[in-house]
């Protein structure tokens, strides 16, 4: 069957959802298409899942670091299979809210990979779907390890669906996915092993507060093994063997579950793209300023799945999704701006950054001064019984805007919001000095970080 529309989005997460709302609004005929249930990755197997585990894990960690000052945490653990349960209270729900909004908006939904047959025609299933644009927005997927071995491996979708916990579980990679899931892990009982090839992990966090994460994961439970790298896995009646190599040193490690945390790329490869005349690379589709194929006019491309530059963070996603919707339905003049969004890395306690390194910042030859503390021994830490926090904030000279602040501490992500708001709002490090907060919170700790 053919169809025709004006709009065809490739995806039903932030970004899609964002532009097919939109054009929809403008009476536009709009379809969306997905092979995986409706809603995306961060509400369904990413973000919004793993907080609630993270959530569990907080409670436990808290308990603990307040044995002695007043609390007798006695038998307090994780159910998992009761946390999982409460898990997917949020996770079910999704498809059918999300298709629902879709028909209800006057959207028609397909489900099915979508493969290019020209510039500007998608074939799914049996049907052949053409439109003015398509933007796609397919997210990203595990990249491949190119291992032998590696269809042994889970990736974070199945951690996220897991009944039971395993005793014993070894992490490849030393990103967001390995620290935040090892950091649940270790709270829930379980043995944690983290292998990483390079010689320190999460590197577009600042290296001294991704300093303290690692001594604290170690401190915690977790054996961390740097410049460490994942060459084999071999499946054995006793779980899994890992052979890993370090310094040319071939070793073997022992695990019942392994989870590929190695990295992520966009899930574009099986498009057909380049009968869609769409230009794309392991980074995403090529696109210029204005978040259009640099070879397609008529498409365009958004949050993981486009090679913009901004980061893969679902708030950016949604942000592409209007700048996007934005330029197909009033012209191209819209720019994405990505300085000064915050990240953070959902550890225990978690790691958050906003703005330049302390690297970047001098590669780009710029004068600023550097305030940096470990925190232990504040009273925002203290009352809460947590002795590892600290903070690095950089403040041009001349300009005294802030070019970045790095935290790591129980409200680092929470608290990045505020200095967000400053890099991006052009707020100068002194009206954040002298901002009266309310007190006794982590953010009145803002004042003393400048």
């Amino acid at each position: 069957m053919n169809k025709q529309f004006d709009l065809i989005a490739i995806g039903t997460g932030s970004a899609a959802s964002s532009v097919a709302s939109r054009c929809r609004a403008a009476d536009w005929q709009v379809a969306v298409i997905d092979s995986r249930p409706f809603g995306g990755t961060c509400a369904l197997r990413g973000c919004d899942p793993k907080k609630v585990l993270v959530g569990a894990a907080e409670l436990i960690d808290w308990g603990r670091r307040m044995q002695g000052k007043g609390i007798q945490a006695g038998e307090l653990k994780i159910n998992w299979r009761e946390l999982m349960h409460f898990k997917r209270t949020f996770t079910e729900p999704v498809p059918k809210h999300r298709e629902e909004g879709f028909r209800k908006a006057g959207i028609e939904a397909f489900h099915g990979r979508a493969r290019f047959t020209g510039p500007t025609s998608i074939q799914v299933g049996e049907d052949t779907l053409e439109a003015r644009h398509i933007v796609i927005a397919a997210g990203q997927k595990p990249a491949d390890l190119k291992i032998p071995g590696s269809e042994h491996l889970i990736d974070s979708e199945h951690f996220l669906e897991l009944d039971s916990l395993p005793s014993r579980i070894l992490f490849i990679g030393g990103g967001y996915i390995a620290f935040e899931f090892a950091h649940v892990a270790l709270r829930a009982g379980a043995q944690v092993t983290i292998v990483h090839r390079d010689s320190r992990p999460l590197r577009q966090f600042d290296s001294s507060m991704v300093e303290l994460l690692v001594q604290h994961t170690r401190a915690s439970g977790a054996d961390i093994q740097l410049e460490t790298e994942a060459v084999a896995v071999e499946k054995q009646s006793g779980g899994l063997a890992v052979r890993v190599s370090t310094s040319g040193q071939m070793r073997t490690l022992y695990a019942d579950m392994v989870v590929h945390a190695a990295g992520r790329e966009p899930e574009i490869d099986d498009m057909n793209l380049d009968a869609g005349d769409v230009a794309w690379d392991r980074h995403g589709v090529k696109v210029n300023e204005y978040l259009q194929s640099v070879s397609n006019p008529a498409v365009y491309a958004a949050g993981d799945a486009a090679a913009s530059g901004g980061p893969p963070l679902t708030p950016v996603a949604s942000y592409d999704g209007v700048l996007v919707a934005t330029n197909l339905l009033k012209g191209n003049h819209a720019k994405p701006d990505y300085n000064g969004i915050p990240s953070a890395v959902f550890t225990i306690p978690p790691l958050a950054s906003v703005g330049l390194t302390e690297s970047a910042a001098r590669e780009k030859g710029l004068k600023f001064t550097v305030k940096t503390e470990s925190t232990g021994s504040w009273y925002s830490s203290r009352r809460v019984g947590e002795s590892s926090s600290g903070y690095k904030t950089l403040v041009e000279e001349r300009t005294d805007r802030i070019l970045g602040a790095h935290l790591f501490g129980g409200a680092a992500a929470e608290v990045i919001n505020v200095f967000a708001l400053a890099i991006r709002s052009g707020i100068p490090a002194r009206d954040l000095k002298h901002m009266i907060f309310s007190y006794p919170t982590h953010g009145s700790d803002v004042s003393y970080m400048l």
